[in-house]
Parts: structure tokens; sequence; C-alpha cells
């Protein structure tokens, strides 16, 4: 303005107050110097200088100090402001002494008449200086009369009234029952509102002896709970925890704040399944339809999720019984699809396994015992007959020699056998189950020349059931009958001088007999008088002799008596003594039976039965000879004891012999295992001492040539326990012997050997391949302790700031790390955010240098389990131009102008701009006249 004097300025040495007159005590920025209504009386202008830092609360205005407690209702006395001016009371309305308000918030106020200082209205404390050690409000006393200013800082002071609280009332952790003793994890501070002693003093935990209670001291010397774990957990016994973490205030009367900590248990696999029984045994009867279930095996595993998720299978099985049997891999259900059959196998053993989601199991065997149901009836097999037998054969010749069996057991398989009808033939039981059908009697051709017998077999069961066969059996004729003449004596008369030739007479004679033994030849004594074939009497000499001649008879001698008449009286008949007679040679006796092994006789003809030819014998000598090559682990499987019986039948005569052989073991099979190498995963948490049942090998031998013992090579940490069952089985298990760590050794390659006792000795081997399977036993790691970085105010919101990095020497879920804020002010939430898998820190909203330069804040790095790292950054905000100059201020016109250091005029400086380095600087501008 023309004409107008320069104000001078002067610069207050102290630092800027701080104004807590704006809303929710929200310092406001350094403001300039406000001008003076024109037409004032006084020339003065009071500038304030508002900064956010406590430091600059140390000296400002500071002519007169007073302390009061908060919360004092209006109307409080604060300071005799008179008395300590030196203020005459009659003339302080007169003088113009007012407060300056500065158009805030007014908290004090002067009394004309006392000079007393007093509040206008209740001060809380919190609500304007939250988290500033010492709240100073500042303002300022006008003495126009006098053109003087005084300023008063009132100290207002905190009153415990204001109980600790937490930001949530109850917080839920998740950690695994993995977790070591003596981890810890951060737990959120209380808030307390008030300072000092009335603040947060001391935290305690209640609730469970499993976790304590550690409190750490932060850089600001704020207190940080943590909860430790203090016994290792275990989800199965308890899968969660309730704690009270309660926050203790100082003061009188003392306040506290409590939150509820739900601590959920998360499941490691630290449980195999554990089958209900070792062993199942069931009898079912062989005719049980297809599709029932024969029994249910259940296996438990106190772990959840997929680690208790139970899935069942065979484990060792044969191929039949694959092929009858079926296993519900969920339920345990064991089901038939196919037929039983007593017969075929009256046992079945089945092993089953029950493995969890973590690869851990258990093994149990089932035992099907089938129980017989009468369902066949007796077979009678004819092993050898005769089609023939001759009527002289003596009683007892063996006609047929049967084998009776039937495939069930107990009653329904005890035979009984009969010939259905009256017959000259009986059974008799030779051994075992086979049967002669002998002669009863001497047969008779000539009353019966042909048999059908017809041999019954029934069983015991209930109903019995029967079978039958029929042996056809032709008699053959032996000359056991004379012939007959159709009657006794024969007479004729003959004229003597007959010629010869001539017709006497015909004689007939029958034969009983069959074929050769029928066919009946007359002859006379002397001559051939008598026709062979008809019996006619041609002609007869003086003298003759007559004679009868028959085929020989077996075993019978006969006679016959022939009378002669001649119708000549002129001789006599004469015969050569009193009786004739012809001696038949006897049958020769059979030839006695051979011995079947013998070297020196000649054998009848012979031959085995068995199922599988697998000997041979001589029909000449009778040796026994191997015909192929014998395996008794073929044969004879698992057996302690091999034998292969069979019959020797001899055809002539008919007889059967029972020959046994037993076949030696040799050693000639290894140990085997199913797999060439065996997969198992073991949990860094599973305590040392834990048993692992591994894979038992087979070995076909038996005896002393058996499987022996088993060894183990490969690593001190697991050694072999070898446990022998009721059986005589020696299960292998694996003994982990010290703790592991995954983060040093993930996987162990260890030979397990299986040795028999032979001579030579046998082996065989099969590889271990551990997997060491996580626990969460390491914490999430940041690359820096602390992470600053530099930033320009006003940057778009979403631009990147700076990027941590942790890392989590776990696996799986338990190293996947997520980022977020720690216990951080909500102020920092609304301008910055954090994100949860790249850990960038980028700008949510607007940053500005004006406000605030430098924020500080903790971020949190969580892993899977549960367990946290921690990192602080340091964020310095740089100033951009963002604020033009102020305009003039200052009685409308004028301006600020500070004096050179000569005193003299110099070049006008502007106003204070924001962006300037130095904000805060409070100024006091006298007018000069």
């Amino acid at each position: 303005m023309p004409g107008a004097r320069w104000l001078q300025c002067r610069e207050e040495a102290a630092g800027a107050a701080v104004d807590r007159g704006g809303a929710r005590g929200r310092p406001e920025r350094c403001r300039q110097p406000r001008p003076l209504q024109p037409g004032s009386l006084a020339r003065w202008l009071v500038g304030r200088a508002v900064c956010e830092s406590p430091r600059a609360w140390e000296v400002a205005w500071g002519q007169l100090r007073y302390s009061i407690p908060e919360e004092m209702p209006k109307g409080s006395f604060v300071g005799d402001v008179a008395k300590d001016l030196g203020l005459q009371l009659p003339a302080l309305s007169d003088s113009g002494v007012r407060i300056l308000d500065k158009g805030r918030t007014p908290y004090f106020a002067l009394h004309g008449k006392t000079g007393h200082l007093v509040t206008a209205e209740r001060i809380d404390r919190e609500q304007l200086c939250e988290n500033v050690h010492r709240c100073m409000l500042r303002s300022g006393v006008i003495v126009e009369d006098e053109m003087k200013v005084y300023g008063i800082e009132v100290e207002i002071t905190d009153t415990n009234d204001n109980a600790p609280s937490f930001r949530e009332a109850e917080t839920e952790l998740r950690i695994s029952e993995t977790t070591a003793p003596r981890s810890r994890f951060p737990l959120v501070k209380a808030h307390d509102s008030d300072s000092g002693t009335n603040s947060v003093q001391s935290y305690e935990l209640s609730g469970d002896e499993h976790f304590s209670l550690a409190v750490q001291t932060g850089p600001g010397g704020d207190q940080r709970p943590e909860l430790v774990l203090a016994k290792a957990l275990d989800r199965e016994e308890a899968a969660f925890h309730e704690l009270v973490l309660r926050a203790r205030a100082g003061g009188e009367p003392a306040r506290t704040g409590t939150a509820r900590i739900r601590v959920a248990v998360l499941d490691a696999n630290d449980n195999a399944p554990v089958f209900s029984q070792a062993e199942y045994t069931v009898r079912v009867p062989e005719d049980v339809p297809v599709g029932s279930t024969l029994v249910t095996v259940t296996a438990t595993d106190p772990d959840e999720g997929l680690n208790g998720y139970v899935i069942y299978s065979f484990h060792t099985i044969s191929v039949r019984a694959s092929q009858i049997f079926h296993l519900n891999s969920e339920t345990g259900e064991i089901s038939l699809k196919d037929n039983l059959d007593f017969e075929e196998l009256s046992s079945h053993e089945l092993e089953v396994q029950a493995r969890d989601g973590g690869d851990l199991s258990d093994t149990t065997k089932v035992v099907i015992s089938v129980t017989d149901v009468n369902d066949n009836a007796p077979h009678i097999l004819t092993q050898s007959a005769l089609n023939e037998i001759s009527e002289g054969a003596p009683s007892g010749t063996v006609v047929a020699l049967l084998y009776v069996q039937d495939r069930d057991s107990g009653p329904n398989g005890e035979v009984r056998c009969n010939i259905a009808e009256n017959l000259p033939f009986r059974l008799e039981k030779s051994f075992d189950d086979y049967y002669r059908v002998v002669t009863a009697e001497e047969l008779d051709r000539e009353q019966v020349s042909e048999y059908n017998v017809t041999v019954r077999a029934a069983d015991g069961g209930s109903p019995a059931l029967w079978s039958s066969a029929v042996l056809w059996l032709r008699v053959l004729d032996v000359n056991d009958n004379a012939p007959v003449f159709a009657e006794a004596r024969y007479s004729a008369r003959v004229p003597e001088n007959n010629a010869a030739g001539a017709l006497v007479l015909r004689v007939r004679a029958w034969d009983a007999d069959w074929g050769q033994n029928a066919r009946v030849r007359y002859r006379l004594g002397e001559g051939r008088l008598l026709a062979a074939g008809s019996g006619a009497l041609r002609g007869v000499p003086a003298s003759h002799f007559v004679g009868i001649d028959g085929v020989r008879a077996f075993l019978h001698s006969y006679s016959h008596e022939v009378s002669l008449t001649a119708d000549s009286r002129k001789s006599q008949l004469r015969f050569s003594g009193a009786s004739c007679c012809d001696t038949l040679p006897a049958r020769p006796p059979p030839d006695e039976p051979a011995p079947l092994l013998g070297e020196d006789t000649a054998a009848p003809p012979l031959r085995l039965s068995a199922n599988k030819q697998y000997f041979t014998v001589s029909g000449e000598n009778g040796n026994l000879y191997v015909s192929e090559r014998l395996d008794r682990e073929e044969m004879c499987g698992e057996a302690a004891s091999c034998s292969v019986s069979f019959e020797a039948l001899v055809q002539n005569p008919l007889n059967v012999f029972h020959i046994e052989v037993a076949i030696q073991d040799v050693n000639d099979n290894s140990p085997a295992f199913s797999k060439a190498a065996l997969d198992l995963e073991i949990g860094e948490w599973i305590p040392p001492g834990a048993r692992f049942p591994l894979e038992m090998a087979r070995d076909a031998d038996v005896g002393s040539n058996s499987l022996l013992t088993y060894q183990l090579t490969g690593n001190p940490a697991f050694t072999l326990s070898i446990k022998e069952s009721s059986d005589g089985s020696k299960q292998p298990e694996l003994v982990l012997e010290k703790a592991l760590d995954r983060e040093k050794q993930s996987s162990f390659q260890l030979v397990l050997t299986a040795v028999d006792g032979g001579d030579p000795v046998r082996s065989g081997t099969v590889q271990i391949r551990i997997n060491v399977t996580d626990a969460n036993d390491n914490a999430p790691v940041f690359s820096k302790s602390v992470y600053e970085a530099r930033m320009r105010e006003n940057v778009p919101a979403g631009s990147l700031v700076l990027r941590v990095r942790a890392t989590d020497a776990d696996a799986g879920s338990n190293g996947r790390v997520s980022y977020s804020f720690g216990n951080v002010p909500d102020g920092v939430r609304v301008l910055f955010s954090v994100d949860s898998e790249s850990g960038e820190v980028r700008t949510a909203g607007p940053v500005d240098f004006e406000e605030k330069s430098k924020y500080s804040f903790g971020l949190e790095a969580r892993d899977g389990g549960g367990f946290t790292g921690h990192c602080k950054v340091q964020i310095n905000v740089t100033d951009a131009n963002d604020n033009a100059l102020p305009t003039e201020e200052l009685l409308g016109a004028e301006s600020c102008e500070k004096r050179s250091p000569n005193n003299s005029a110099g070049a006008e400086e502007p106003p204070a701009d924001p962006d300037a380095p130095q904000v805060c600087k409070p100024t006091l501008c006298r007018y000069f006249p």
C-alpha cells in the first residue's frame, strides 16, 4: 500500500505450538497469521503455527503455564490470570482483556470480575491428544489497552477414565498339532486411551496349561503380548483350547479389559488307522448267495479331514480269492462276487489294509471259513472192472474196483454203499474210499448168464443224496455139465445078416453147457457104428467097446453107463471092466500177485491212479520211477510236510495198492518281496520310538530253508525290529531312532534284506524310500527386519511403494506365506494396502506430505500353519509443489517483510509456503507507525 509502513516480523525461537482446536483433536496444518480486522484499536497479530510433532510443544508462548486434570466440569478453575499477569481487577473489563480463540473451540474462558481462567467446557484428553505423551493446550490473552499479548499453556493431565479394550472381543488362532513347544504367536495389543501409568501395564493369560504368555517391549516402549506354546498339542485329545487374555491398566481404580482367544488345533497326520480287530474270523455256508456281505472290517483314524479318511484295500490276496471276494474301499464291507465251494477250498485268508490320506496304514487278517452244505452227491468211479467172469470162479473173486467219493465233509460226506438187488455179489471196503465188488458164491451160467450189478452210494446228509453205477457182467461157460441122453436105455431090433451101414436106431443127447462145451459127439467103443452128429447106429460088429467122448470138464469128473442090446440071441455083450472112466485135468490155479516194486519177478500188468502222473511204474519189474520234475512248492505250497499218494492197480488178478511218496524240500527258492521298492511317508513330527510295519518277504521253501531273519542297512536314524507272530511268521518293523528334520534331509534310502536259513544261504532285498513329510516347525522370516522406502506425495492410488519378502523353510501349505498388516492404526490402512501373496505395498489413498511426512507400521507374514513373522516398514514422503503461495493477508494489502541483517528494508520475503522445508514457524508481526 503506498505510504504504508512495513511491518517488522519477529520470529519466535521456540517451535510451533500444537493446535488442538480442530475436529477430534486432529492437528491442522501450520497456518499463516490472520489479519486484524480494519478499525481495530490494536495493531497486533498473533500468528500461530501448528505442528504434529510433540517436539514443537517445548516452548512456544510459555509466559503462563497451568496444569489441570481432564474431565473437569465446565467453569472449573484453571489459574488466576489477573494475579499472574499483575493486572488490576477493576480495569480488566475496561482494558479489553480477552482470550484469543482464533475461531476455534474455546476450551477456556476469562472471568471478567475475578480474572480467573476457567474451563469453557469438559475437556477429554483422549479426544484431544490421542497417543501423545503430554497434552498441551495453548491460548493467549490480549490486553488491547496495553497492546500486549500473553501466551498461556495449559497441560491436560490424564485420569484413569478408560479401560483397556481389544479391537476384537474374540480371536481365533489356528495352530498345527505338530508345532514345536516354545513357539510364539503374536497377539493383538489392547488399546487404552489413557496414558502413562493409567495405560496398559500388564497382560495375564488364563485357561489352559498348554499355553503361557510372554510380553515383549516394542521400540516405542509399548507392550506386545505373545502366546507361547508350553506343551505339545494333540488334536485328537483336544481340538480347541479356550483362553482368556486380560489387559490390566495402572491408575486408581485399576481397570481391565479381556479378549477371548480360541485356539483351533490343526490336524497333522500323526495317527495311523487302527483296525478294531487284529483278526476277523467269519463262518459262512458255501451256498451263501452271490452279493451277500460276509464281514465288515472297520479301522478308525483319530485324525481329521484327509488325514482321517480311511480307504480299504486288499494287501495280500490270491488270484482265486480276488475272483471270489469284493472289498468296498470306503465301507470295508467284504462281499461275495462268485460262488463259494467248500470242496474247492474250505478256508480263505485275506489281508486287508487300511490307509489314510497321509499314507499311514494298518493291516488285519480276515479268515473266512466256509462251512459245508450237502450239495454233492457221492460219485462212483470205476477204477477197474471185469466184463466177463467164468462161472467156475471161486467165491470172493474180485469183479470190479470202485472209488466212491463225496466231496462234502462230516456226515454229508459219509458214504454208505450197497448192491441194490439180491445178487450173488457183495461189496468189500478196501481202504479209504475204495471198494471191491466180489462174488458172494459160485456162479452158474446155466441159471444166469449175465448180470447188471447196480451199486448204490448214499451220503449221510439230510436229505441224503445218492448216486449209482451199473456193472454189466457176462458169465463165461465152463464144461460143468455132461451130455444127457433123451432116454436112459435104447432098444432096437435088428435082423441078422443086415447090410453094413443099415440104420439100427437113433439116440439123442443134450448138454446144458454153451458153445463147444455143449457140442455132443457120439461114438461106440469099437468102430464107427454111431454117427457122431446124428447118433444113428449103423450096424454093430460081433464085439464092441463103447465109450463116451466129450470136452473135458473143469474140476469135475463124470461117468456114463451105456447099455447095448442085440436082437440076436446067438451072442452075449461083454465089457472089458466093471466100469470105464476118463479123468479130465483141473484148470491151473491163477498166478500169485507179484510185488509191486519187485525187481526179480515179472510183474503182472498194472497202472497208477492219481490226479497228475508224477510217477510211472514198470510193467516188467514193478519199479516206480519219477516221470517229471517234482516241485515241492508247486505241489504243496507252504505246507510243512509234502507227500503224494496214489493207487496202483493190478489187472490180473484185479487188485489195488496204496502208495505214498514224501517230497523233501531243498533250498531252491530265495526270499522275495512283492515289490522292488517300498514307499513310506513319515512326518518330521513323529517322535522317536515310532514303529512302521514293513511288507514281509515270502519264501516258498519250508523248515530250515525258509525265511530266517531280516537285516537293515542305510541310516542310523532307523533300526529294525522283528516281531514273530504265533503262526511263526516274522513281521519286520522300521523303528524311528531319532527325530527327523525335513529341512535338513527330506528323504532316506534304506535297504531291507530277507535271509533264509538254507545252505547255501539265499536272500532277497527291497528298497525302502522314505519321504519326510513336513510339519509346520518354521515361522516365516523376512529378508529384512526393517524396510525403508521414499515416495512422493500425491501419487495415484495403487502405486507401488515397496515389496517385502518372507521365506518359510517348510513345504506345502506350511511354507506358503501370506502378507498382511500387523497391529496398525486405521489411518495407515486407509492410505496403504499390502498384497497378501506378493508382499507389494501400494498406496490405497492420497498421501499428503503436509499432513504427515513419515509413516511407520508393521507387516506380518503368516504361513499355512499359523506361524508368523514380522517386519517394520518406514515410508518417508517427499514433498511435491502442490500448494500455491497465499494471498496477502495482513491488513488486506500489507505483507510481512523480514529485515535484512543491516536493519534495512530488503527484498520482500513472501509469506510462508506450506511446501517449504520449515513450515512450522510461528511469527509475531508488529506494525510500526
